[in-house]
């Protein structure tokens, strides 16, 4: 039989959830996936009168992380995305947390995920906006994913922003292929982030992991200090619909497709990934519950949206300012 995230789901979840704590959100994640395109969700019959052949569909779960069922909602996102890009150069822009601020995010998920969008977002605009840059206020549209290529927990924001911008009634556009300095941008969003965090800490807002004192906090807080934070900028992109493929693949159908698995059973399961090293497709092997552990890290937490959109390309934006070009 065919190895796919549904079966090693339905064979080894419930022993797993029996010997690990999970949030709510993950064991419906879990179930969804489970329950997809089976009896239990239902379906529906299609009758050709012409030679009385039922077709029968079954329901899918649609949950965001289930990979059988998203398809057409990824496309579906990707042609609104298309219809929004300003007809202009996009650039790509990737803000990626040091590792050793993932134990602050797991014990933080809904708080992380808030303040990442925002320190990202207050970046780009106040750099942006600086008469020394741009001058101006662009569109741009974030996208988080947690995940690395071998499911490690790796949380980052993808930004398409646009290369065109307006200051009042003027048009502002991006000089020399040349958005921003990234040294200026890696000290500005580190000084947002530093900031979001030890306020919440003084405010007491953030958990600590139940193994860390104040001395791990504090180590910790020097290291990503002191340490040079991995952000990068790529483009210019023609109109962004390239960057905009690229993020469709990740909005909807959870860290993993069902095609990357590779084998599995009651011991191991070997899934096939990219290593963006050398361009080369490899596979690796994981104990099944090391696996099931990375795929159910990036389950996102309910009611929170994993794309945003600011600037020029926020709700009403173009509308209410004014189309720029």
């Amino acid at each position: 039989m065919e190895a796919t995230l549904q079966s090693i789901f339905r064979s080894e979840f419930e022993s797993y959830r029996k010997m690990h704590g999970l949030s709510l959100d993950q064991i419906k994640a879990a179930q969804a996936i489970m329950a997809c395109r089976s009896d239990e969700l239902g379906y529906e019959e299609w009758l050709c009168r012409d030679d009385d052949y039922v077709l029968r569909q079954p329901h899918s779960c649609r949950h965001r992380s289930c990979p059988c069922c998203n398809g057409s909602h990824s496309q579906e996102w990707l042609d609104k995305i298309k219809a929004k890009l300003l007809p202009c150069d996009h650039y790509h822009v990737v803000f990626t947390l040091p590792h050793e601020l993932n134990p602050i995010w797991h014990y933080n998920r809904r708080w992380c995920t808030d303040k990442m969008f925002q320190a990202t977002a207050e970046t780009l605009k106040e750099l942006l906006k600086d008469e020394r840059y741009l001058g101006g206020e662009v569109g741009f549209i974030s996208t988080l994913h947690t995940w690395g290529r071998t499911q490690t927990f790796h949380p980052h924001i993808h930004v398409l922003v646009s290369g065109v911008g307006k200051q009042d009634d003027e048009v502002r556009r991006v000089e020399n292929n040349f958005l921003l300095p990234v040294g200026v941008l890696k000290a500005k969003f580190r000084g947002k982030w530093m900031s979001l965090l030890n306020q919440a800490y003084s405010d007491g807002k953030l958990k600590l992991p139940n193994d860390w004192s104040e001395l791990d906090w504090r180590r910790t807080l020097r290291q990503v200090s002191r340490k040079k934070w991995n952000i990068r900028i790529q483009g210019a992109y023609k109109h962004g619909e390239g960057v905009a493929i690229y993020l469709s693949r990740y909005v909807r159908g959870g860290s993993i497709k069902n095609q990357q698995i590779l084998s599995a059973d009651d011991q191991k399961i070997r899934f096939r990934y990219k290593d963006h090293h050398d361009n080369k497709n490899k596979s690796m092997t994981l104990p099944t519950t090391h696996f099931l552990t990375r795929v159910l890290w990036h389950v996102a937490v309910g009611g929170q949206h994993q794309v945003r959109h600011y600037g020029l390309y926020a709700s009403g934006g173009r509308e209410e300012q004014g189309h720029p070009l």
